[in-house]
């Protein structure tokens, strides 16, 4: 399994997360259902980083199906909606 840091976010009209982004990386742009199959396969993981410190992101099951997300915390500079596009 490969850890995979996320620097960029794909979004969509509504906000909602497309894909996971990191520039230069031959896996980027990773669409959301892939992401999601790697997470829930155990074949990749992935995560964005800030202050030097790794947050881990998860797979949740919402109202309109499956998306990604990492904990909410005190910051919001680790959520995937703040992250440029990509």
């Amino acid at each position: 399994m490969a850890d995979r840091q996320v620097t960029r976010s794909g979004k969509d009209g509504s906000g909602d997360i497309t894909a996971l982004c990191n520039t230069g990386q031959a896996w980027s742009p990773r669409r959301k259902n892939d992401a999601i199959n790697d997470i829930e396969n155990g074949n990749h993981s992935y995560f964005v980083e800030v202050s030097g410190k790794r947050v881990d992101i998860h797979v949740v099951n919402g109202q309109n199906g499956k998306h990604l997300r990492t904990d909410p915390d005190k910051t919001s500079r680790n959520n995937l909606d703040d992250l440029p596009n990509c």
